[in-house]
């Protein structure tokens, strides 16, 4: 499962994925459990499917193959 709060292993990551743990202003607390949150969503759709259909997500967002990629378009 990719790690939500380190995206440096998509070096190709699409500028139109977000992840709502960017809105938290808060210091992570070293003492709490560790959860698998992982909901992004893609801001041309503005759903958690790109615009080809495909989930928005990390692994999936970071392949330059997407019709979508860095553009919201599937032409």
């Amino acid at each position: 499962m990719t790690d939500c709060t380190d995206l440096t292993n998509h070096p190709n990551l699409c500028h139109g994925l977000r992840w709502k743990g960017q809105f938290v202003l808060s210091e992570a607390d070293p003492s709490a459990q560790t959860g698998t949150d992982s909901s992004f969503w893609c801001i041309y759709t503005q759903t958690c499917v790109g615009p080809d259909g495909m989930n928005a997500e990390p692994d999936l967002c970071a392949s330059p193959i997407r019709a979508c990629h860095g553009s919201g378009k599937c032409e």
